[in-house]
């Protein structure tokens, strides 16, 4: 059956070459029959529970279920095809009834809370204590105590939550796939840099059509917002970015306003049938914060403190508009193009004039040497089938040895869901046989190389993309460094959510050091680094509208806590009405009315944020105190690329996994508690 089926077939990496759609109904579903025959040998088991003939075969047969459907998770997020997404949706019914029956299982609760109650359970390493309370936490919150007619009723709220927010997130990427504006003339298009209007030229040329296509993938249509001096183009291309999978859109059909307001209904009932009062207490259950009331109550506070900056951004930035720009009443669709006017003015340079200095070869090694340099491993290029031609592979290794390895997949292209992300495509453990190494997919969506008159470029990114790319690898480094040999809180498993951001937005901070970027840019057509002086003027403009780009975090992640703490799904009260009473409280940039963000926010509809999206605030307090650690160094030695440091942030937080607390693993780390001033000090609002 294994060379039948690539799914089935877990002997090393995914097969991804032979795989296909109508692979995935008969492996799930002999993984699905496997895995109930193991649990109903479980079941019957008369021999006291021990970790070695209860967890571990429970182990070995869920770990195949989830690496294989994570296969098609990940295939159906990449290269979206009506037969992969028709798989996939025909099969995550049968998924999510059997993890809500395994959460629901009374006899395997019952084998947790005898391994718990032990009188050995002191004596377990601190993983398996963990793995088993965690196992406890979440047979609670799977609904296992429930009488059986909620059971029922719990399991299907599970299975309507999965398939609506697959739903969300594929109304999302059509309407993005589907969306073109076509440019015939360039003089529409001044101020384009000449790279995003090569590559709009290539996507026209692409579908037979003269001019310039773009489109609302973010590489297409961010360019036209920040650069285009055309008024109206930069009109048409928001309407049609901040509409999208509304009622507003192109075609109703991809409308996600139902999907969110049922959504946010089965999520309450969820949290009512388990004895909580809304979704945003469920939520936090697993989460190192205690209570709704705690999130918004440190939101607010850090809304205060930015509100003041904030204001002068804006202040600043209209007067600029209506100065040097002609533009007296700053509309949504200008705040991009003014403020990179205003930052060139103020700063002497672009972010174009940047970005020509930062090729996707020379950002990649220049990543992989500041990891090569802080934790001590060789990065080398490694061989694996993949399912497109520009996925890169690559394996870590330490003294020779292998220690885990990660897919690169850079490029946006239709088919593939927007955004950035970490997933876990092989996990660390112990078996039988020795060491399974951990496998990362980390995926981006940059531009791709062009041709330019003829003679081929390479991917130049932004710093804000490299600037993304350190935070994926964070995530990367998080699942691949890790010393766990459980697989439950091995690398980002079993982490508090609103810890995991913590190594991603820690390895953030790297993209503004000097001596990293000296070794990490090369100007595209002379090769020459970033100068000295430019750089010191990025640094400068760091901290630039730094106020209004907190606000706007703090206003999704208050609205996020609102809708699954206060709003009432049946009541008079819509999405829409929420987001507006947040918006009133603490932004002070109030877009257009036709704007539904909400209805392209995948984080939380679609994307396991929410009641959760906080968390990359929450986790940005401790990745700014853990970098301070480096910053500290680097006032002795001169840098921050420190061995002893990286050491340290390595055993006690990277290698730990979930294996304990987060809290537990800054401690060790920085000796205390985590403090806000760092935050403060890297945005620029403190004293």
């Amino acid at each position: 059956m294994t060379q039948d089926n690539p799914l089935l077939d877990f002997s090393d990496l995914p097969r991804f070459a032979d795989i296909r759609a109508e692979h995935v109904g008969p492996a799930i579903a002999a993984l699905l029959e496997e895995n109930r025959a193991v649990i109903a040998e479980l079941e019957k088991n008369a021999v006291p529970v021990t970790w070695d003939n209860f967890v571990e075969p429970l182990d070995n047969a869920t770990e195949k279920l989830g690496r294989a459907w994570g296969i098609v998770g990940h295939l159906n997020a990449v290269v979206d095809t009506p037969e992969m997404r028709a798989a996939y949706n025909e099969n995550q019914p049968a998924i999510t009834e059997f993890w809500t029956e395994l959460g629901q299982n009374l006899s395997l609760f019952a084998n947790y809370k005898a391994l718990k109650n032990a009188a050995d359970f002191a004596d377990l390493p601190q993983a398996r204590q963990t793995i088993i309370q965690n196992a406890l936490r979440d047979f609670r919150l799977s609904g296992a105590e429930l009488p059986e007619a909620q059971k029922q009723r719990y399991a299907d709220i599970q299975e309507q939550q999965a398939a609506l927010s697959t739903k969300f997130s594929e109304n999302l990427l059509d309407a993005t796939n589907d969306y073109g504006l076509f440019i015939e003339d360039a003089a529409d298009l001044k101020g384009l840099p000449e790279d995003i209007l090569q590559a709009a030229k290539t996507a026209a040329e692409a579908d037979e059509k003269n001019g310039y296509k773009f489109t609302l993938h973010f590489p297409s249509y961010y360019p036209l917002l920040q650069y285009a001096e055309n008024r109206s183009i930069r009109e048409t291309i928001y309407r049609a970015s901040v509409t999208k999978a509304s009622e507003l859109g192109a075609k109703t059909e991809w409308d996600n306003s139902n999907i969110m307001s049922d959504l946010l209904r089965l999520r309450k009932e969820e949290a009512e049938l388990l004895g909580y009062k809304n979704f945003a207490e469920v939520s936090l259950v697993s989460k190192m914060a205690e209570s709704p009331a705690q999130v918004s109550q440190f939101l607010e506070d850090l809304a205060s403190r930015a509100r003041p900056y904030a204001e002068k951004d804006l202040e600043e930035l209209r007067a600029f508009a209506a100065e040097q720009l002609g533009i007296v009443e700053l509309q949504a669709w200008d705040y991009a193009f003014a403020s990179e006017k205003l930052r060139q003015q103020r700063y002497a340079f672009s972010e174009q004039e940047v970005k020509e200095y930062f090729p996707e070869h020379k950002v990649v090694d220049g990543l992989f040497r500041v990891i090569q340099t802080l934790f001590a491993v060789d990065i080398k290029t490694d061989q694996a089938t993949t399912w497109h031609k520009d996925v890169k592979f690559y394996r870590l290794e330490r003294n020779g040895e292998l220690i885990g390895q990660f897919y690169l997949d850079l490029y946006a292209r239709n088919g593939k869901r927007g955004g950035a992300w970490m997933d876990d495509a092989r996990g660390r453990r112990l078996t039988g046989t020795g060491i399974q190494t951990p496998v990362a997919y980390l995926t981006c969506n940059f531009s791709a190389p062009v041709s330019i008159n003829g003679v081929s470029k390479p991917a130049l990114f932004s710093h804000d993309e490299v600037i993304t790319l350190f935070h994926e690898f964070g995530h990367g480094l998080h699942h691949l460094l890790t010393k766990v040999d459980d697989l439950s809180v091995s690398g980002i498993s079993g982490v508090e959510w609103d810890a995991v951001e913590l190594p991603s937005q820690f390895m953030e901070n790297f993209c503004w050091e000097w001596d990293v970027l000296q070794h990490m840019t090369a100007h595209v057509d002379t090769g020459a680094a970033l100068p000295r002086a430019l750089f010191d003027k990025m640094i400068a403009a760091k901290n630039f509208q730094s106020g209004l780009q907190t606000l706007r975090q703090v206003e999704f992640s208050l609205f996020d806590m609102r809708l699954h703490d206060a709003f009432d799904p049946q009541g008079t009260q819509t999405v829409q009405d929420i987001l507006q009473v947040v918006r009133s409280q603490v932004a002070v940039l109030h877009p257009p009315a036709f704007n539904r963000f909400q209805h392209s926010f995948s984080h939380i509809f679609s994307g396991g944020y929410a009641a959760g999206y906080y968390s990359y605030k929450w986790a940005e307090v401790l990745s700014a105190d853990a970098y301070a650690a480096f910053e500290e160094h680097a006032r002795e030695a001169g840098s921050t690329l420190s061995r002893a440091v990286g050491e340290r942030f390595q055993t006690a937080v990277l290698e730990a996994g979930g294996s304990r607390p987060a809290l537990a693993s800054f401690k060790a780390f920085r000796g205390r508690e985590p403090v806000i001033d760092a935050l403060l000090r890297h945005n620029g609002m403190s004293a």
